[in-house]
C-alpha cells in the first residue's frame, strides 16, 4: 500500500513538473487543477472552461484526475495541484490531523451526492429496503459517496453491518469497472457519477435504479479547496476562479438543458447530446448544485455529523467552521 502510494504521488509530482518550464516558474495565470474524477456533476466547472469564463479572467486551466478525493487531496498536499475539486471530508481530516499549512474551503460547488445507484436488474418500483442482503459496491471507506449512501440506506431503516454487504474495498476509481465486469455476478448494486452510469446502462450492464442525492438530502459534497499558502498569495486569482465558475452556474439554470449540453459535450468525447441533456435534467431535478459559492456553516456541521455517523470522524475532533473555511472570495463574487 505504501508502494503504491508513494508512485501516485511521485507520478503527480512528474506531472506537474510539465507545468512549469523546466520545473522553474509558472506561466503567469495558469492554475492547476486536480478532480476527484471526470462527471457531468461538476459541469459549471467545465462550462467555465468550455465557453471561456476562465480565459476572461486571465486564467488558464490544467486539468488533471486524481480518481478519489484522497488522491486529490495528495496532489494538494504535495504541491502538485493549485486548487483541488473534492470532498470536503479530506480537508475536514486534514485539518482534525494537524497539518500545518493545510488546504481550506473557499466554494462550495454542489450540495448533495450527485451519484446514482445502479443495479444489475431494471427496478422501476425500486425501495431502499430491497437492498436487503445485497453486496454493494460503496466506494472508498471515509469518502463521501460511502457515508452519503450509508446515510440514505440507514435513513430507510436498514444497518449496513448487519442487513447487507457494504463493501468499501474497492477503490473510488474502480467501482465502476468492477462492477461492469463482474462475470460472476459477485456484486448486486454500486453507485456511480454520469456520465459513467449512462454508459453503464448504455452497455447492457447495470440500470440506474436510484438517486443517492435524493434519497441522503442537502449536505456539502465537492469544494474547491486550496492550501492556505497558495490562497493568500493569489487572492485575486482565486476571486477571478470563482466569478467564472458562477457566471457558468447561472448559463446552466438560464438555458434549456439541449444548449448547456451543447457546451458541456467538448469535456465528455463519449456521451451523446442526448444522455447529455438526461443527466442534466437530472441533477437540475435533484438540485445538485450551488447557487453561490458560500457553504453555510449549518451544512457544514451536518457534514461532519455524517462522518461521525460513518465511524469517520470522533466526535471531539470536529474542526471549526472557520478554520475549514473560508467565503471571503465566494462573498466578494456573490455580492
Amino acid at each position: 500500500m505504501k508502494k503504491t502510494i508513494g508512485l501516485i504521488l511521485a507520478a503527480i509530482a512528474a506531472f506537474a513538473c510539465l507545468t512549469f518550464t523546466a520545473c522553474g516558474k509558472k506561466a503567469e495565470g495558469v492554475i492547476r487543477v486536480n478532480e476527484v474524477t471526470h462527471s457531468i456533476f461538476y459541469a459549471p466547472f467545465y462550462i467555465a472552461d468550455n465557453l471561456g469564463y476562465f480565459k476572461d479572467e486571465g486564467i488558464t486551466i490544467e486539468l488533471t484526475n486524481g480518481g478519489g478525493s484522497d488522491v486529490t487531496m495528495a496532489a494538494l498536499t504535495s504541491n502538485s495541484a493549485d486548487i483541488g475539486l473534492l470532498g470536503p471530508e479530506t480537508v475536514v481530516n486534514v485539518i482534525s490531523n494537524g497539518k500545518a499549512d493545510y488546504p481550506v474551503i473557499f466554494g462550495q460547488l454542489t450540495k448533495r451526492d450527485g451519484s446514482f445507484l445502479v443495479g444489475k436488474t431494471e427496478q422501476p418500483d425500486f425501495k431502499w429496503s430491497d437492498l436487503t442482503g445485497k453486496h454493494i459496491l460503496a466506494g472508498r471507506k471515509g469518502g463521501s459517496p460511502a457515508m452519503n449512501l450509508q446515510y440514505a440506506i440507514e435513513k430507510n431503516g436498514l444497518n449496513i453491518a448487519d442487513d447487507l454487504n457494504f463493501d468499501m474495498g474497492v477503490a473510488f476509481n474502480l467501482v465502476a469497472p468492477t462492477f461492469m465486469n463482474d462475470a460472476n455476478n459477485v456484486y448486486d448494486y454500486c453507485t456511480m457519477f454520469e456520465p459513467t452510469a449512462t454508459d453503464c446502462v448504455k452497455q447492457g450492464k447495470g440500470f440506474i435504479v436510484a438517486a443517492v442525492g435524493d434519497e441522503a438530502g442537502e449536505c456539502p459534497f465537492t469544494c474547491f479547496a486550496a492550501n492556505k499558502s497558495y490562497l493568500d498569495k493569489n487572492s485575486a486569482l482565486v476571486e477571478k476562479f470563482l466569478k467564472a465558475v458562477v457566471k457558468a452556474y447561472d448559463y446552466i439554470v438560464s438555458n434549456p438543458a439541449d444548449k448547456v449540453a451543447e457546451a458541456l459535450l467538448p469535456s465528455f468525447d463519449s456521451v451523446t447530446k442526448l444522455q447529455c441533456v438526461d443527466v442534466i435534467d437530472s441533477y437540475i431535478r435533484i438540485d445538485a448544485w450551488m447557487s453561490t459559492p458560500v457553504m453555510k456553516e449549518a451544512a457544514f456541521n451536518r457534514l461532519q455529523d455524517i462522518m461521525i455517523n460513518a465511524g469517520e470522524l470522533a466526535a471531539d475532533k470536529k474542526v471549526a467552521f472557520g478554520k475549514a473555511v473560508d467565503n471571503s472570495w465566494a462573498e466578494k463574487v456573490t455580492k
